[in-house]
């Protein structure tokens, strides 16, 4: 189950954004997944909060996502969404944005 590490990966991004900032509490974390990076978005968004659960500075935070489409690309010119087969020339075609997995926003709480 890849998911625990890429929930873990999260919470440890989320904790060294907080430390950097000095932050007391690490409210919610927001996160872009690819459509085809073979993530079960839910079961990240579950064991994150599990992680976060015997974490005081991190207690209650939440995990937001947003599903980010296939873009491609190719050699021919074609960009768009096909995956498969290029429309333009019948070639695979390069996916250049769709598989990522990218905490995009970490929201914290810092002193006054």
């Amino acid at each position: 189950m890849h998911e625990y590490g890429i929930a873990y990966d999260i919470y440890a991004t989320a904790k060294k954004t907080a430390a950097d900032h000095a932050a007391e509490r690490i409210t919610g974390v927001d996160v872009d997944f690819g459509e085809m990076a073979m993530v079960n978005p839910e079961q990240v968004q579950y064991l994150f909060s599990v992680i976060c659960e015997d974490d005081p500075i991190c207690k209650g935070a939440t995990l937001t996502y947003r599903t980010v489409p296939p873009k491609t690309r190719c050699a021919c010119g074609y960009q768009g969404t096909e995956i498969f087969v290029c429309p333009g020339c019948g070639a695979l075609p390069e996916v250049v944005e769709g598989r990522e997995v990218v905490v995009t926003q970490v929201k914290i709480e810092v002193p006054d």
